[in-house]
């Protein structure tokens, strides 16, 4: 995964120029009137070797009221906080003014990493201000025209390190997923410490009560929470020793159906928990026991599965719930009939509020993970093939009956099996299921996703279709045979 950069400064200091350079196209509107750019636009950027997500930002504004210069200043500085790394740009040519010291203070405050930028520094009527930037206390600046394409080599001087920081960090903080395996490998999964916690992403739609479960499960209150929905903008991850295992646990913004993210700050949130789910090895899918299983709840669930990651399902809200014993009925009967490719995954019920059920959740949770990484030998899955082919044997499209001869497990985490099989193209999706279904049940493995590939066998007669240059020894006895006659 790449790091962000947030371009920010006074209205008219260059930011969608430079925005554009590093896009490569003209993606931004420019303009020598201030004030041009009202929302966050992302870009993919370009510079030299290094490849990353750049956001272009509102000009920051002195206002802090409800206005709307005020909302985009709130916008901007939420970018920036979820931002890897800042750049901060000045006009070289009207120097450092009063407003650019305030904004250079907050900067410092909301971000680590912030590079100072004298933009339009061309000439030597930008030398004064280049001296006078220093008072900022932001470091070095870059002297730079992001018209002319000058100043972008220090650019990736300065951005280097960063970028080679978050990419260790970000393998750090990657889960292990897509395991090679073989018949000689320990059947044990791995086992999670202080150093390598197992990672769980915590999603659901917005106030279904994501950061009040963490906060149950942290027993303090570490994450602002409250009736408002879409409180939580960025992921947040916090580490807990949760019954006696080393967890690192990610809270994530609300994630609404797409028509409704309206605002660029939470299409940027909804990305950042999308991140959170690629970087899990356990999702948590929060619904709420008023409104459970709505489309976007779906959606979620199904991004996890098609991920990779092991799933658990937790329901919450369940101590203001009446009917129990009905409602707990009527969702299970959803969750097998909505989510089919999850069938088998774990459906609890929880409080957050009052922290009832969170044991059950978390033996949830390390069954799951169990399961994700689940093994089976090699000898076991090809009787347990035999089994399944003698009980449903596969079609035979256009007359030509399909063999399957082989099965092994090629890695975990999730399982991933390989079945050797002719006419590999022609199998339908609904024996592919037939098989799925009965990995799940005979070996134990509910709710997990599943990868099933199949492969062509290829021709197990080397001598078909192979044109001898030597004649056989028969018809070298024949003609010998006939010569002596």
């Amino acid at each position: 995964m790449s790091f962000t950069l947030a371009i920010v400064g006074r209205p008219n200091v260059g930011k969608s120029t430079l925005f554009n350079r590093l896009v490569g196209k003209k993606l931004a509107l420019v303009d020598d009137q201030p004030g041009v750019t009202r929302d966050l636009r992302e870009g993919e950027a370009r510079l030299a070797d290094l490849r990353f997500t750049v956001i272009d930002s509102a000009g920051l504004e002195e206002a802090t009221d409800d206005s709307l210069q005020g909302r985009m200043r709130r916008l901007t500085e939420r970018a920036v906080e979820m931002a890897d790394v800042c750049l901060f740009m000045i006009d070289a040519r009207a120097g450092v003014l009063p407003a650019d010291e305030v904004f250079a203070d907050i900067l410092r405050k909301k971000n680590a990493n912030v590079i100072l930028a004298a933009n339009k520094g061309e000439g030597k009527a930008a030398d004064a201000t280049i001296l006078e930037a220093f008072s900022l206390g932001l470091g070095e600046p870059i002297r730079m025209s992001a018209e002319h394409g000058e100043g972008l080599g220090e650019l990736v001087d300065v951005l280097r390190p960063i970028a080679d920081a978050h990419e260790e960090r970000a393998a750090a903080d990657a889960p292990e997923i897509d395991v090679d395996v073989g018949d000689d490998d320990e059947d044990a999964a791995r086992v999670p410490t202080k150093a390598r916690p197992l990672q769980i992403a915590v999603v659901g739609r917005p106030n279904a009560g994501k950061s009040t479960l963490i906060n149950q499960i942290l027993g303090e209150e570490r994450l602002l929470t409250g009736p408002e929905a879409g409180i939580t903008r960025d992921a947040i991850s916090v580490q807990q020793d949760w019954g006696g295992v080393p967890m690192r646990i990610f809270d994530t913004a609300g994630m609404r159906k797409k028509a409704k993210v309206q605002e660029k700050l939470e299409k940027l949130s909804v990305s950042d928990g999308l991140r959170a789910v690629k970087f899990a090895e356990v999702v948590v899918v929060l619904l709420d026991v008023e409104i459970p299983f709505e489309q976007q709840d779906l959606r979620i669930a199904d991004l996890a599965e098609r991920e990779g990651r092991a799933v658990v399902v937790a329901v919450n809200k369940w101590d203001i719930e009446g009917e129990k014993q009905s409602k707990l009925k009527e969702l299970r009967e959803s969750f097998e009939r909505l989510l089919p490719q999850l069938r088998g995954a774990p459906l609890v019920t929880v409080s957050a509020k009052t922290g009832k059920g969170l044991d059950r959740l978390q033996q949830a949770i390390m069954r799951a993970h169990d399961v994700w990484n689940r093994r089976v030998t090699t000898a076991n899955l090809n009787r347990w093939l035999t089994g399944m082919l003698e009980q449903h044997p596969p079609p035979a499209p256009g007359g030509k009956r399909i063999r399957m001869r082989y099965m092994t497990q090629v890695k975990t985490r999730p399982p991933a099996f390989v079945v050797m099989t002719s006419h590999p193209d022609q199998m339908p999706e609904s024996y592919k299921r037939y098989l799925v279904n009965g990995l799940r049940v005979d070996f134990d493995m509910p709710g997990t996703p599943i990868r099933l590939y199949l492969r062509d066998q290829g021709d197990k007669n080397p001598y078909k279709d192979k044109k001898s240059s030597q004649p056989s020894r028969l018809s070298k006895h024949l003609k010998k045979r006939g010569s002596e006659r």
